[in-house]
């Protein structure tokens, strides 16, 4: 991790993150899954944006599995990812970010849709690393049932750990999270909420799933884990966004 850094981090916990001074400098990098965990953290990454600070995306997969038959014609893998792909690109321009700050990998994926943890991914994804030198790198917790979620976290950290300064992880809570240590979070209110629902809503396939499934809307899904979390911290506001910084060992 980054010495500066590192004494940034020295602080009590939880910390509100609009409470410490970020340099503008650091370099931030997402690594999502799927198409949508960056919208997860749309508020968090929003206050960084108007720090100044760079941000790049990299989409692990291409996560047709997420997207129902009906939704599309014709119901293929490669439409389907398509979709999902210019929800993503679509979301990331109402966000304010560039297409020339977001990466589709479209890593190989096993028969259910996940990413596959093998070689080629997790060299992959090093080289993602190795190209932006990331000082903070936001991604979901390795204690999650989403498979996806395990293995982009796992192969993240051997690729990290090869590094010669390995960036920080800021470990994102969301629906799926089994184990968490909040250190840090991002309280908003209902203002930046009714943002965030804008944000979410760009991806209206996910949207059309969770309806279809789960009775209630994708905004409304992770927006109410915003809102247990707040209410854990027992924060003024109403919603939040959490992370557990995690160091990244490396071999001795």
């Amino acid at each position: 991790m980054n010495p500066d850094l590192k004494k940034l981090l020295d602080c009590p916990r939880p910390a509100a993150i609009p409470a410490i001074r970020w340099p503008a400098e650091l370099r931030l990098f997402v690594l999502a899954p799927h198409p949508d965990d960056f919208d997860a953290i749309g508020v968090t990454l929003r206050f960084f944006r108007q720090n100044g600070n760079p941000i790049q995306l990299a989409v692990v997969s291409g996560s047709a599995s997420g997207v129902l038959d009906e939704f599309c014609l014709p119901p293929d893998s490669a439409t389907k990812a398509a979709i999902r792909e210019q929800e993503q690109r679509d979301s990331l321009r109402f966000f304010g970010l560039g297409e020339e700050c977001a990466a589709f990998l479209r890593l190989r994926e096993d028969d259910a849709g996940a990413p596959l943890d093998d070689a080629v991914n997790e060299t992959a994804i090093r080289r993602q690393l190795v190209a932006h030198r990331p000082q903070v790198v936001f991604l979901p917790h390795g204690e999650d049932s989403n498979a996806g979620h395990r293995r982009a976290h796992a192969m993240f950290l051997r690729a990290a750990a090869a590094l010669d300064e390995p960036p920080a992880a800021f470990l994102i809570r969301d629906p799926k999270t089994l184990n968490f240590r909040c250190d840090l979070y991002m309280p908003f209110d209902e203002e930046k909420a009714r943002w965030k629902r804008w944000l979410l809503l760009h991806h209206r396939s996910q949207e059309h799933r969770n309806r279809r499934q789960r009775g209630r809307g994708f905004d409304d899904r992770i927006l109410d884990v915003n809102r247990l979390i707040a209410a854990e911290l027992s924060c003024s506001a109403a919603f939040a966004e959490a992370f557990q910084v995690e160091v990244v060992p490396q071999p001795i």
